[in-house]
């Protein structure tokens, strides 16, 4: 029998990094969506460690989606929702409200309308104080890119001029207009980022 289950090794190294900070800044209980979930292996891992919070995944692909679905009945949980079709960029989203919202690795790997649209919709569908999660690699203003970074960036370009990796105070200003606060920013291995808004 075929499995449907898609295996990212990047996640399996920074899974544990990224539940360490969402254990700080989730609420004890409630509805966290992840946007572009990929394989589901993360929030498969986030799912298990907070039972407290009920999870949405989404991912416009249906593979991803196939993934997700394959991984929750695995394991069981009882605490993932069956994952959405969303692409950001499609309005209205298929989802009201929710009181978190996470977004791994997905900004460098979209065109800039992606970011756009993902900040328009978190600044509707979270509340007062709900935290906007996002996790990856970005320029800094006055701190030296890192050279695996530069590669990185590089490569992206090569397989989509509309990718790279973006200016964070770019992403802080499209946040500012959604109606969140400043970035909280907190370095995490392989010179990624975790970066929260907060809705204002």
């Amino acid at each position: 029998m075929t499995s449907h289950r898609l295996q990212y090794p990047a996640t399996q190294r920074n899974r544990d990094a990224i539940l360490e900070v969402l254990r700080g800044v989730l609420p004890p209980s409630g509805l966290v969506l992840e946007i572009a979930s990929g394989s589901g292996e993360h929030i498969v891992h986030f799912a298990n460690a907070l039972p407290g919070m009920t999870f949405q995944p989404s991912d416009p692909e249906d593979a991803a989606r196939l993934s997700i679905a394959a991984w929750t009945a695995e394991t069981g949980l009882s605490n993932i929702r069956p994952p959405l079709a969303i692409d950001v960029r499609r309005e209205p989203w298929p989802i009201a409200q929710a009181d978190a919202m996470l977004c791994i690795n997905m900004i460098h790997i979209s065109p800039w309308e992606a970011t756009q649209a993902l900040m328009r919709n978190a600044g509707r569908i979270l509340s007062k104080g709900a935290p906007l999660y996002l996790y990856g690699p970005y320029r800094q203003k006055d701190v030296v890119t890192a050279d695996s970074n530069e590669a990185f960036d590089a490569d992206l370009k090569s397989r989509n001029p509309q990718w790279g990796l973006r200016q964070l105070d770019d992403v802080a200003a499209l946040a500012r207009e959604a109606g969140f606060s400043g970035p909280a920013v907190t370095p995490m291995p392989a010179n990624n980022l975790s970066v929260v808004f907060r809705r204002m």
